[in-house]
Order: C-alpha cells, then structure tokens, then sequence
C-alpha cells in the first residue's frame, strides 16, 4: 500500500471530549464514511450510534474504555469491554493498569489486559500505555506485557495525560513488538507531516482528531 496516497485508511477519526454532543459524533461518522477512515473512535455512551451510523460502510468503531486513568478494577474494566462490544465495537482501546506497571508488578498488568482481550471476544484489542508517564524500559515491560496477554495493538497515548505520541516512543515500540504487532501512534498528532513521521518510525495506525486537516494538507 502506497501510505502517503491511502493515509485516510489508517485513521481512527477520534472524539473522545467529555463535552462531545451527538450531532458532531454523527459529523465524526459522516466523515469517516465519506473519506474513509479506518474506524471512528469514541467513549463508551456514543457505541451504540456511532455502530448504528457507520452501519453498511467499511468503516470500523472504537471505543475507549478504563479511559483515560486505567485506574479501575479489572472486573470492571473487562465488564466494560463486553459492554461496548455487544453495543456494536469491533475494536477496544484499553488503558493499562499503569501504577501497577509502574510498581513493577506485571503479573498484574498482564493480566488486567488478558482479561479485556478475553471479554473483547472477535473484537480487536489496542491496549494504550501511555508512554509519557513511562520510562523506555517500562515502556518495554508493558509491550511485552500486552504481547504476552493477546493484545492485537500496542498505542501510545490517550493525549489526555502530559504529553503524546513521539516519533521515538513509536520506534521503540515497534522494536519491541516485532512486525505482526499493530503500533497506534495517537495524542498530538495534527499535521500530515506528523502523521507520516510516525508511520515512517513503525506506525501501523494513527489515532488522532484531526484527521481531516491530516489528510486534505
């Protein structure tokens, strides 16, 4: 695939603000669909009609969930992971347990993101870690943890915390994962020249509200 050309079909076209009311979720929709994007990525109250909008196109939905903190009890996060699917996601963008990555316990990180993957059933897992709260070596230990429990995607941010993706991050992901892995570059990612930096450092995605600047520059 020529990426430069096909940039749309690597976008997650993302409304995630608090305040996002329905008539811009179904703009978001009608956007996506009419550039086709890869997926619309949304919180969890707006799954059932961003899945009803996008209905018969090609175009994928996303939903957050234990967004933006990861701070919630596994049990919960995976209820709400099944939620979002039987509500129509085809696609889960997890954030991790990162106090517990970050006390060293990745028993319980890998877990917490094994259990999401199993509630995901057929739907595809991204798991953000949130690489601007991390070391590069923590970073490593939360890819091999989302590796080792399933994961499909490893992301970079939710761009609701200190800082989002980096060139350097997304190559140092994709170090870590290997090629059959996808890389979810998002948080800050506003220019087509950023999006193409991060894809050249290993991106597979690009996760990133402004998708329709990105793509008509």
């Amino acid at each position: 695939m020529d990426t430069v050309a096909n940039l749309h079909s690597v976008i997650d076209h993302t409304i995630l603000r608090p305040d996002a009311q329905r008539a811009e979720v179904l703009r978001f929709c009608a956007e996506a669909r009419a550039h086709a994007f890869f997926s619309v990525c949304v919180n969890p109250v707006w799954i059932p009609v961003v899945a009803a909008a996008l209905a018969g196109s090609e175009v994928a939905t996303c939903s957050v969930i234990g967004f933006p903190l990861g701070a919630i009890p596994t049990p919960v996060k995976a209820a709400e992971a099944a939620w979002v699917v039987a509500a129509g996601a085809t696609e889960v963008d997890m954030v991790i347990d990162i106090g517990a990555l970050k006390d060293g316990d990745l028993v319980q990180v890998q877990a917490d993101i094994a259990a999401v993957k199993a509630a995901c059933g057929p739907a595809l897992l991204k798991v953000i870690i949130e690489t601007c709260l991390l070391s590069d070596a923590e970073k490593v230990a939360a890819c091999h943890c989302a590796v080792a429990a399933g994961a499909n995607f490893v992301k970079t941010s939710t761009g609701f915390s200190t800082g989002g993706a980096t060139v350097a991050d997304v190559a140092l992901m994709r170090a870590t994962v290997g090629p059959t892995i996808g890389v979810k570059a998002s948080g800050g990612i506003r220019t087509r020249a950023d999006a193409l930096a991060m894809l050249a450092a290993g991106a597979s995605r690009i996760g990133a509200s402004a998708g329709l600047k990105i793509i008509s520059e």
